[in-house]
C-alpha cells in the first residue's frame, strides 16, 4: 500500500471542522491558549458534521427492529441505512457481513470468538495489544518485528509453510502501526496468506481514517474498525468480511436479537435458533447513535474527498519530519526507515528527558495534548527502544522521575481536523523545550508526570 500525493494540491483542502476546536486551557505559567489535540490516535476529535447529523436524529432515537412505533421504524431503517454505508465506505464485497460493534478490540475479540477450534494465527509482535491479544483459545505464533516490508512478507510466508496445511489459520496485522504510523504491505500479505490456504484480518483502526480501506482490492477477509478513531463519538466499531465462520459460531453475546426463535422442550430445556445475519452477533439493543455517527463519518470523509484529506495530511507529516528532524536530541522511532510511507502518526524520544515529562511539559506550559507511554503495543515499543522484553514501564505509567531515561516514548498524531497553526506550535514547543528545559518543575503523581504547583525550573 502507497500513499500518493501526485497531482493533488494540499492547500485546497482547509481543515475539516472538528468539535473541540475553539476549546482553551490554562497554561501553568499563566494565561490560555487554544488546545492542540495531537492525540489523534487514542480518540479523534468528532467531526462538526458527524455532531449535527446526531443532533438532527437525536429526538426521533428508538428502539430498533422490534418497534411498532413510527421512531422505532423510523431508527430502524437509520441503523441498516448505515450498515450499507459503512459497507460502501469499506468497499465490501456482495456476500460480506457488517457487524458493529464497540470497538476494534471488541471486534477482534468477536472473531477471535468465531474461529475454529483447531485454528492456527499468526500474529506480529508489533500488533496493538486489540491484534496481539484475543486469541487466547487458539494456536498462535508470534512472528518478530520485521525491518522492512518485504521482511514482514518473508516473515509471514516462511511461518505459513511450516504450519499444518490442512488446517485453518487466520493472519492478523495491521494496516497503520499505532506507534510509528508506518504502512504495512496489506496486500502482500493478504496474497501470501491465502497462496498458503489461510485468511486475513486487518486491524485498520490507524488507517481507515486516515487512508481509504478497500476490502475488495485488498483483498483481506476482514476488516475491523473503532469509530472514535474515525471522527465518531459514543464507542462503536467495526466488523466487516467474510460471513462463514460468523455464521457457524455460536453468538458472541446470547440474548435477545441475536435470536430468531426461542422454544421450550418436553424435558424443560431451551430450543434456540439464532440468526444466520449480522445480528447473530449483535444481541441487545444496540448502540444506534453510535451507529449512526460512524456513518455519518463515512460519509463526510468521502464527500470531503479523502484524496485531498490524504494529501494534506501528508504535507504535515512531511512538515512533522522535517521540523524534528532540525532536533538533534529527537530519535524518530521507525520499523521500516525513513524513507517509509506513513499516516499522520508519528513517535519519537528525546534525548535526555522522561517520555512523560516531555509530554507534561508539552501539555501544561503550551497547551499540547500529546501520549506518551507504550501505546498499547508493549513489545514494539521495546523493540523500537532497543530495551529487555523485561525491562520496566508500562501504558501511560512511567516509572521514571521527571530527566531520568524513560522506556516510552512521546507520540504526535493529527488528522482531518488539525490546523497548521497546532502543527507550528508543536514543532516550536519541541525545540524550546530541547534547548531551554522547562519552565516549571514537574513530580510524579499516581503515575503520571505533573507540574508541581509553586515550582518554577527558570525564569522567561
Amino acid at each position: 500500500m502507497s500513499v500518493s500525493t501526485a497531482a493533488i494540491d494540499p492547500s485546497v483542502c482547509a481543515p475539516l471542522p472538528v468539535l473541540g476546536q475553539d476549546v482553551t486551557v490554562p497554561l501553568v505559567t499563566g494565561g490560555e491558549v487554544t488546545y492542540a489535540a495531537l492525540d489523534y490516535a487514542a480518540s479523534a476529535p468528532a467531526l462538526q458534521r458527524v455532531w449535527d447529523d446526531v443532533a438532527a436524529y437525536a429526538p426521533y432515537y428508538g428502539s430498533v427492529h422490534r418497534g411498532a412505533g413510527y421512531l422505532s421504524q423510523l431508527s430502524t431503517d437509520l441503523f441498516e441505512n448505515s450498515r450499507r454505508t459503512v459497507a460502501e465506505f469499506l468497499g465490501c464485497r456482495a456476500e460480506d457481513q457488517v457487524v458493529f460493534t464497540r470497538s476494534t478490540t471488541d471486534s477482534l475479540n468477536l472473531l477471535a470468538a468465531a474461529i475454529p477450534a483447531d485454528c492456527q494465527v499468526f500474529v506480529y509482535e508489533t500488533e496493538h495489544h486489540a491484534s496481539l491479544l484475543p486469541w487466547r483459545d487458539a494456536q498462535v505464533t508470534y512472528l518478530n518485528a520485521p525491518r522492512t516490508p518485504g521482511q514482514a512478507v518473508e516473515t509471514l510466508e516462511r511461518a505459513l509453510a511450516d504450519r499444518d496445511p490442512y488446517g485453518p489459520a487466520l493472519v492478523c496485522v495491521t494496516g497503520a502501526s499505532n506507534v510509528t504510523g508506518e504502512l504495512w504491505p496489506v496486500k502482500e500479505l493478504a496474497a501470501a496468506a491465502h497462496a498458503h490456504g489461510a485468511r486475513i484480518v486487518l486491524d485498520a483502526a490507524q488507517l481507515a481514517p486516515h487512508h481509504p480501506v478497500d476490502i475488495a482490492e485488498l483483498d483481506v477477509d476482514w476488516v475491523a474498525f473503532s469509530g472514535h478513531k474515525l471522527y465518531a463519538p459514543f464507542g462503536s466499531g467495526v466488523l466487516a468480511g467474510r460471513a462463514d465462520w460468523l455464521q457457524a459460531a455460536e453468538p458472541y453475546l446470547a440474548g435477545g436479537g441475536a435470536s430468531r426463535k426461542v422454544a421450550r422442550r418436553a424435558d424443560g430445556g431451551v430450543d434456540v435458533d439464532w440468526h444466520t445475519t449480522a445480528a447473530r452477533h449483535e444481541a441487545g439493543s444496540p448502540n444506534v447513535i453510535g451507529v449512526y455517527s460512524i456513518a455519518s463519518a463515512c460519509k463526510a470523509l468521502t464527500e470531503a474527498g479523502f484524496d485531498s484529506l490524504v494529501a494534506r495530511e501528508q504535507e504535515l507529516v512531511g512538515r512533522v519530519r522535517e521540523g524534528l528532524a532540525e532536533v538533534p536530541e529527537v530519535q524518530v522511532l521507525s520499523l521500516f526507515g525513513d524513507d517509509a510511507p506513513r499516516v499522520g502518526v508519528i513517535s519519537f524520544v528525546v534525548r535526555g528527558w522522561n517520555s512523560s515529562h516531555f509530554a507534561a511539559a508539552l501539555s501544561a506550559e503550551y497547551g499540547i495534548g500529546v501520549r506518551d507511554g507504550l501505546f498499547c503495543a508493549h513489545p514494539l515499543v521495546r523493540t523500537l527502544l532497543g530495551s529487555d522484553p523485561q525491562d520496566p514501564g508500562e501504558c501511560g505509567a512511567p516509572e521514571a522521575e521527571p530527566g531520568e531515561r524513560s522506556l516510552n516514548a512521546i507520540r504526535v498524531s493529527f488528522g482531518a481536523g488539525t490546523p497548521d497553526e497546532h502543527i507550528d506550535r508543536f514543532l516550536r514547543a519541541v525545540t524550546e523545550l530541547v534547548r531551554e528545559g522547562a519552565q516549571w518543575k514537574y513530580r510524579t503523581e499516581d503515575g503520571r508526570c505533573v507540574p508541581d504547583r509553586g515550582e518554577v525550573a527558570r525564569t522567561v
